[in-house]
């Protein structure tokens, strides 16, 4: 069958091979397209000598044309630092949440534990990876759904669902009653561990399968596989705590104690009482798919019992009515967005016309957001909250910022500030309560949902 396939791919290359090969009548038509005048001399002579294309294609038009400023902005407090993990939809989903603590605590400031629900979230991700391959073990191991899965079984990425998955489920708890460990900050050494355990556990539990191993069998092994994955975990990042006490400093300086807490009975405590995906919709902006319409990524939970990512496409014009309303209202949104692209990382400032690639290379790298999405040039790669905008004399935004996890140092003092031409191209998803929603979003709300597969390229 392979020789078979190979031979059918020879004939079909040999029979059109003309139209397929570089000959010399092309090569020097292509060779005499590269005019060397003096501009494009000086250009070669700077990046032959420079490999910082970016700073070299710095588009010197709009320095100093955006500030900082902001009419409308949630009051917030305080930057995160998710240091070298792909914790953004965690620290995102729960910086949301940290004003609203702050005024109820009186503090001068507060921070989550993100090593504490690290810890559940890889563990529940190992659970649901094995579940996979005991649910997709008849499947050949070439299958699309089966190679996505071994391709990256656990990973630390996510999106605000998985936050609301592990909050109902685990609770949360304050930074001090778990801190970060090397591990929680540097994830890609654990993890590379945790996966080669998984890649082992999950072959072994399809062998079984193969071999007319029971259900039950099957899942005996897994518990056998999870042991190990909560093993690696409590060593690197160290056990979860299942009660505990939290001593804090409020405003006015009096020392205050939570004693004996549940970390489930803090999560309710801390949580809005309508914090549920009916009320916290998941929009996006995809422009590859029809808007109005409700679209669910299949397996792209953490738990097995929990929420998929699910979203409500809605035009930018939607979108942006939307977040104003919310920011007014001072809540700030959950988001996502492909945040290197045009990103001046010394200002802290995003614009499409931030880099000029096409002046500098003499070459049309012009796309639109449709086309960067489908041919997998752009997509969602960084979640920040998105806390402030500005307005012209109509009321029209022109600029919008964010609150992002790097640390203070990073961009504008921790923030970022992005345009409204960057937003419609860069921005893709955002958790907002559903009364900042129009009424055509809301009806949209009422329909079942698309089932898109795991592999999909908005994933």
């Amino acid at each position: 069958m392979k020789i078979t396939l190979l031979t059918s791919s020879l004939l079909f290359i040999g029979a059109s091979l003309c139209a397929q090969t570089i000959g010399e009548k092309e090569l020097n038509d292509i060779k005499g397209s590269f005019q060397k005048d003096a501009s494009t001399k000086a250009i070669q002579n700077v990046l032959t000598n420079d490999k910082n294309i970016r700073d070299n294609a710095l588009n010197r038009e709009i320095q100093g044309k955006i500030d900082h400023y902001f009419k409308y902005r949630v009051k917030v407090q305080g930057i995160t630092d998710q240091q070298s993990s792909g914790r953004c939809w965690m620290f995102t989903s729960m910086n949301v949440l940290r004003p609203s603590i702050i005024e109820k605590y009186n503090l001068t400031g507060f921070d989550f534990s993100h090593n504490y629900l690290y810890f559940w979230d890889m563990f529940e991700k190992s659970n649901l990876f094995l579940e996979n391959m005991i649910a997709t073990a008849n499947k050949p191991m070439d299958d699309r759904d089966v190679t996505f899965m071994f391709q990256a079984p656990v990973g630390d990425g996510g999106v605000w669902n998985l936050y609301y998955n592990l909050g109902e489920k685990y609770g949360v708890v304050p930074k001090e009653v778990m801190p970060e460990t090397a591990h929680s900050n540097n994830t890609s050494a654990m993890g590379s561990l945790i996966n080669e355990r998984l890649r082992k556990g999950g072959y072994t539990i399809r062998e079984m399968a193969a071999q007319g191993k029971k259900i039950k069998e099957l899942r005996a092994e897994k518990v056998s596989v999870l042991k190990d994955i909560y093993r690696i975990l409590a060593l690197c990042l160290g056990e979860p705590p299942t009660t505990f006490t939290w001593r804090y400093k409020d405003k006015n300086g009096d020392i205050k104690e939570l004693a004996n807490y549940t970390p489930q009975q803090f999560y309710k405590e801390i949580t809005p009482a309508d914090y549920s995906p009916k009320n916290y919709i998941m929009i996006m902006n995809d422009p590859t798919r029809e808007y109005y319409k409700v679209y669910d990524i299949q397996n792209y939970r953490n738990t097995v019992e929990g929420i998929n990512w699910v979203y409500l496409n809605l035009p930018n014009k939607d979108i942006k009515a939307a977040a104003i309303a919310s920011i007014k209202g001072n809540e700030a949104m959950y988001t996502s967005s492909d945040v290197g692209k045009y990103f001046n990382r010394e200002t802290g400032i995003l614009d499409p016309e931030m880099y000029d690639y096409n002046s500098l290379m003499g070459v049309d790298f012009s796309m639109d957001k449709k086309t960067r999405i489908l041919t997998r040039q752009s997509g969602s790669a960084h979640a920040m909250t998105l806390i402030a905008v500005d307005v012209d004399a109509n009321g029209k935004p022109t600029k919008w910022e964010f609150e992002n996890s790097w640390g203070p140092q990073a961009g504008h003092n921790g923030y970022l500030t992005f345009t409204d031409r960057w937003f419609d191209e860069y921005i893709f998803r955002v958790v907002i309560h559903k009364k900042y929603l129009g009424e055509k979003a809301l009806k949209a709300l009422d329909q079942k949902p698309i089932l898109l597969p795991m592999w999909d390229y908005m994933f």
